[in-house]
């Protein structure tokens, strides 16, 4: 039987380079954007591959579009759950100098939105299947040692923390939830300097949660499949 996976925030990026892998693996992915009317590396995906790709909409921080997108996939169930959504500010703002508005958008987007939507969407997930959330290594408290970054790291560390106490709320579920850290990757948001590029970060990715698959709650784990202190 054919695997499926559902990709938030699947557009570009490290969310189309799973979708893209996960494709050539066999899979049948559904990618969500924000606005399905403008045309992105999804909807290439899809050109490419008619029948193993489907489109969907959602805003990752949209209570309401999160209910919706749960709505119309009622009827389907997926291996995977992967949400991939994510934006970062201007790294070089300390705490004292982010304004509210910003500091708002970047943790709703990172943090909140995510975690409403893995818990809106997870009854969709099979019993054995996988639910993962994209983070960073910049979201361990533990390695902070040399600042910077330090909106972008509360994000990912908030993250962190929500998808630790859901897995810690189901300590009987069976599935397992990743959080992610994909490595510094040259994507829109990594920039050109960036060591890796996508397919070596998502292959590396999907490796390392096969690798762990069947561990119960939460694991922390970069795309080396090293586990990473919280």
């Amino acid at each position: 039987m054919q695997s499926s996976a559902l990709i938030i925030g699947a557009s570009r990026g490290l969310g189309w380079g799973l979708a893209r892998e996960l494709v050539r693996q066999g899979w049948r992915v559904v990618g969500t954007v924000r606005d399905p009317q403008r045309h992105s590396h999804l909807h290439e995906l899809k050109a490419e591959t008619p029948h193993a790709v489907e489109i969907e909409q959602v805003e990752i921080a949209s209570q309401a579009d999160i209910a919706s997108l749960r709505a119309r996939l009622a009827n389907q169930r997926f291996d995977l759950l992967f949400v991939a959504a994510g934006v970062t500010n201007d790294i070089r703002e300390i705490i004292s100098q982010v304004a509210t508005e910003e500091f708002v958008r970047v943790m709703v987007t990172n943090a909140l939105g995510p975690l409403r939507a893995v818990e809106a969407l997870l009854d969709l997930v099979t019993p054995a299947g996988q639910v993962a959330v994209m983070s960073s290594e910049l979201g361990s408290v533990t390695e902070n040692t040399d600042g910077g970054w330090e909106v972008y790291r509360a994000s990912k560390a908030s993250l962190n923390t929500l998808m630790r106490s859901l897995a810690a709320r189901r300590a009987n579920d069976p599935r397992t939830f990743y959080v992610i850290a994909p490595g510094w990757v040259k994507t829109d948001m990594g920039g050109a300097d960036a060591p890796l590029d996508i397919d070596t970060s998502v292959r590396g990715i999907l490796n390392a949660m096969r690798a762990r698959a069947g561990t119960r709650g939460a694991v922390f784990v970069d795309f080396r499949n090293e586990l990473l202190p919280w």
